[in-house]
């Protein structure tokens, strides 16, 4: 192993151990926006520590105070990316909330973890996203399910959407994509097939230099729509940032993380 990467290794690892003793021993007495200013700022640095760069596209929409955020799942770095801009009430595959420290942190900044396929775990998040919605909150969660490759998209799944028109409040869809320094998908970032988090990490901190870019599209009126229609539509935005079509194989998906 590359000195440079163990050093990097050590700098990410003395900082996730930084943001576990602030959520352990600031975070229970601060507010929302306090919070949010902390969330933001810590993985802002992690990203730095990374070696990616964050920047939001020049035509972007203004980002809601209030919405249901949806965005295309590339890696573990998409929920630290849209933390670095737009602290977020995150929902997020189970898995997560078991990878060493990361999952720990991930919990603590307020992260739901949904088991696949419980619908008793989407039935009580489902409450606790409507309420948090109400609250005045920003949510957020990954309607496809998984990670896909770069270049291409999965389907979004509905189930979740609901959650804003039970709220009445607008989806406002992302687009995440990783570049290298010549401007072409990153090689390091996807995060699929059996590839772990620790493989992942490593492989990101042993390569080259990554831009995360951040595509904020106009938000969608939920008001007398239907789950689907919002899916769908979210999708179709999702994709058109991206210029990528939505892939439905069964290939494509078991090739998914």
């Amino acid at each position: 192993m590359k000195l440079l990467t163990l050093y990097r290794l050590a700098r990410v690892l003395l900082h996730v151990l930084k943001g576990m003793l602030i959520c352990a021993s600031v975070f229970p007495w601060l507010g929302h926006a306090a919070r949010n200013q902390q969330i933001r700022r810590w993985a802002t640095r992690l990203l730095a520590l990374c070696n990616v760069t964050v920047q939001q596209s020049a035509g972007s929409a203004a980002v809601l105070e209030t919405s249901v955020v949806v965005a295309n799942h590339v890696s573990w770095l998409d929920i630290f990316v849209i933390h670095s801009l737009h602290p977020s009430h995150f929902v997020a595959k189970a898995e997560i909330r078991s990878w060493p420290l990361a999952g720990w942190l991930a919990q603590k900044a307020g992260t739901v973890f949904i088991s696949r396929g419980s619908r008793r775990d989407l039935r009580h998040i489902f409450k606790g996203l409507v309420h948090s919605l109400q609250q005045g909150e920003r949510v957020a969660f990954f309607p496809e399910g998984t990670t896909a490759a770069q270049g291409s998209l999965l389907p979004f799944h509905a189930n979740l959407f609901e959650a804003a028109t039970d709220a009445k409040v607008p989806v406002q869809p992302f687009a995440l994509d990783y570049r290298d320094v010549h401007g072409v998908a990153h090689p390091s970032v996807d995060f699929i097939g059996e590839m772990t988090f620790a493989e992942s990490l490593m492989l990101i901190l042993n390569g080259p230099p990554v831009t995360a870019k951040l595509t904020v599209l106009a938000p969608i009126v939920s008001e007398g729509a239907h789950r689907r229609e919002l899916a769908l539509a979210s999708e179709q935005a999702v994709a058109a940032a991206l210029g990528v079509s939505v892939v439905a194989s069964e290939a494509a998906t078991a090739a998914s993380h």
